[in-house]
Order: structure tokens, then sequence, then C-alpha cells
């Protein structure tokens, strides 16, 4: 009769049971690792579709290249807009809007980029990633809405609207209100735009003899300037100068 050794067969058998073991982990971890996969793909894909339906309806950001806009807003900052303005919201005369170029207010530069960095820039851009570059779009205030006329300038140099001489406390310090004269009524529908920095902006005066005579319809408007997001330095709200146009009558 054979003599079984208790102490051969033991480490044999935790072996296998050892093997068992292992494959069992592995089989157990393949689930484990497709489920977190398939978690994590849907909440990057969620996150993506929420920021595009953000970015189409309610807020996007834009980048300033210019400094028609100084000192409200410098060169490179980052400003977070509403859509909400036009559509729920009205645009008013103060606000700072970003719109479409209307055709010939923007100098077109030659893209410089390569394929792949257009495309990446262009998909991080409309998933709401990358601010908007100012392609086609500029960024101006609100002097006039339509109906309205306005003119430079009353005996103290300062524009009118309606007829109501206005102070702007957001001009940058040391421009004039206007070095051009002029004097227009703003088609319904269109807006009468200029920068804060008026001797550095290229905005509405400019083309008084382009259809509309300057005026922008507001088919154009984006939307309103609500913060300034980078730098942090310059993080502020915008807020509508509403004294500086209280004592304008409706056309």
């Amino acid at each position: 009769m054979a003599v079984t050794n208790d102490d051969e067969t033991a480490p044999a058998d935790g072996r296998r049971r050892d093997r068992a073991r292992g494959r069992g982990d592995r089989a157990g971890a393949q689930p484990r690792k497709r489920g977190w996969l398939r978690e994590t793909a849907i909440v990057v894909v969620s996150a993506l579709v929420l920021s595009v339906i953000i970015k189409t309806f309610l807020v996007q950001a834009f980048f300033i290249p210019s400094g028609s806009m100084e000192d409200t807003l410098a060169v490179g900052d980052r400003v977070l807009v509403s859509k909400l303005a036009p559509g729920p919201l009205d645009v008013h005369r103060g606000d700072v809007v970003v719109f479409v170029d209307p055709g010939g207010w923007l100098e077109q530069k030659p893209d410089t980029r390569n394929a792949v960095q257009r495309g990446l820039e262009e998909a991080l851009t409309f998933v709401g990633l990358l601010p908007q570059n100012a392609g086609e779009h500029l960024i101006k205030r609100v002097i006039g809405v339509g109906g309205d006329t306005v003119e430079c300038c009353d005996a103290d140099g300062r524009l009118m609207v309606n007829g109501v001489s206005i102070d702007e406390p957001y001009l940058k310090p040391g421009v004039s209100p206007s070095e051009t004269e002029f004097s227009v009524t703003v088609p319904e529908g269109h807006l009468w735009l200029m920068g804060d920095n008026r001797s550095n902006s290229q905005d509405s005066r400019s083309h008084l003899g382009d259809p509309g005579g300057g005026a922008v319809p507001m088919e154009n408007v984006v939307g309103t300037a609500a913060l300034i997001l980078w730098p942090f330095d310059h993080w502020s709200l915008f807020r509508n100068p509403g004294d500086t146009f209280a004592e304008v009558p409706e056309p």
C-alpha cells in the first residue's frame, strides 16, 4: 500500500489553489476595468456635451486681441460673454457687446497655423475649452440703439444722444469722446458701437460710408460682456454705466 506524504501534496494543492485564485482575480478585474472605462467615457462625453450646450446658449469666452477697449479691457484679457442678450434680455446703451464683423471692420490676416494646430484649436474652441479667438469677432460699447440720434459733439466736446450730452466715465484717460464729427440716426434693429479707447478704435465712426451708416445689425451681436475671466488680477464684473444714459430720452 502506498503511503502519502502530506508535506509533499499540501504545497502542490496550495499552488493549484493560488493559480485558480489568480485566474479568478484576473477574470474579475476585466469587468471592473471595462466598467471604469465606460463610466469615465460617459463622464467625459457628458461634460463635453454640457460644455457645448452652455457655450451655444448661455455663455462663451472670448480673447481680446487689441487695445480698442482700453482701459476697460487689456490686450490678452479673456472675457466671459452672456448669450442671454439679445434674446431673453435686451441690449442697452452702455453695454459692452461682442459681435460678428458685419463686413470690412477687421483686417484679414493670414492663418499661419498648420492643419493639426488649426483642427485642434477649432475643436477645443467648439466645445468651449478654449476662448473664441477674434478671427471674425469684435468687442465695443453700445452708445446708441435703434432710433437714437448720436452726434459729436457739444460745445464741451461731449457726445450727444437724442440731444442730451453724456459724460463717459469708461473712456481711457486722456482721450477725447471723438476726434471725428458726425451726426447719425441709428436704424431700427441696429446699434451704434464705439471703443472706450476712442483714439485707437476702428468703430462705427470709421464706417459712416458703409450700408447702415456704420451701425451694426442686432443679429450680428453674439452677447454682452459679463466678466473678465483672465488674468486673475484683471478679474472684474461688467456693470452697465446707467447714470451715463439716465437722462437720455427714448427716440
